[in-house]
């Protein structure tokens, strides 16, 4: 199985690289209500586990056309978590995309974006209060300082360079950043959660992931129903869906729950500040806009946060 072929850190690779175009699809599909985009795509990445917990049996030879033959070919205990496990899966998954895309429409998608990718610093920084033996130093506190100067700076940089600190106060604040700055802390908590239960010998399955997609799926087109007005999708809306199911919100997670039960927490999230500079920069080109000095300066700052804390002891 690729998850046990590769290394921690080759895993983490391939879930940053899907992550890259997350935004991107993200804004593709703005104009579908966000409980709608997050449960369509979470439901198609549920699909994902199927083949983790497929296993070849004697039946599979003479009934591989019948029900009963097909049902036996799957390991369904691999699906099995404890409902703590469960309330942590729903919590990231369902919390952090939700709260991605309702940014992504309520405030600039580049800043918005950078905000969010505060998630690795988040995952250096606060993995002391998840992973026993961590331990938060000063640099860890320079980092995080430098990252929020990042993320500042990525908010409010041009409107400074264009109209001065008046203009902060005339165009007002884009409420969107803060739903971004929430939905990095969630996947930060997140992950180093699922760490730490790993650690402590109450983890789960990497397949168990599909159950978390499931119900945050299941959970997001509820809310639909009751809170948002209905939607009608086009085939090219559906190709996106899938497309966004397989991969970022799907194949993913379980990179990334792998990577993380193989690896060090803390480097992964040195490693997943890749993310942002693949991820921004083909934001930039979807949208069209300028790589001006104020965003170059914040992903420097963000960039720069996290490979200091990498340096931290």
């Amino acid at each position: 199985m690729l998850f046990k072929a590769l290394p921690a850190n080759a895993l983490a690779l391939l879930a940053i690289a899907l992550w890259a175009s997350l935004a991107v699809l993200g804004v593709s599909l703005s104009h579908i209500p966000p409980f709608l985009l997050t449960g369509v795509a979470l439901l198609v990445g549920s699909l994902v586990a199927l083949p983790l917990i497929w296993r070849k049996t004697s039946q599979d030879k003479t009934s591989l056309d019948t029900a009963s033959g097909i049902a036996s070919g799957f390991d369904w205990q691999q699906l099995k978590v404890a409902p703590s496990a469960l309330a942590l899966g729903v919590y990231g998954l369902f919390g952090f995309h939700f709260l991605l895309f309702v940014a992504l429409r309520h405030a600039p998608p580049v800043q918005a974006n950078l905000v969010n990718y505060l998630w690795p610093l988040g995952i250096v920084v606060m993995a002391p209060l998840f992973i026993r033996g961590a331990q938060l130093t000063a640099m860890h506190l320079i980092a995080a300082c430098a990252g929020f100067t990042g993320a500042s700076i990525a908010i409010v940089g041009d409107k400074v360079l264009q109209n001065g600190w008046s203009g902060i106060v005339q165009d007002g604040f884009a409420w969107g950043y803060i739903p971004a700055l929430c939905s990095a802390f969630i996947w930060a908590s997140y992950s180093l959660g699922t760490k730490r239960l790993f650690d402590t010998g109450r983890g789960f399955s990497t397949a168990a992931i599909g159950v978390f997609g499931l119900v945050s799926g299941l959970l997001s087109l509820l809310c639909h129903v009751f809170m948002e007005a209905s939607a009608v999708l086009t085939p090219r809306d559906w190709l996106l869906l899938i497309v966004m199911g397989l991969g970022p919100l799907g194949s993913a997670f379980y990179l990334w729950d792998a990577a993380l039960k193989k690896g060090n927490a803390l480097q992964i999230g040195i490693l997943s500040y890749i993310t942002p500079l693949v991820s921004t920069a083909l934001l930039m080109v979807f949208t069209g806009k300028a790589f001006t000095a104020s965003i170059a300066a914040a992903t420097a700052l963000i960039v720069g946060a996290a490979l200091l804390a990498t340096r931290a002891r």
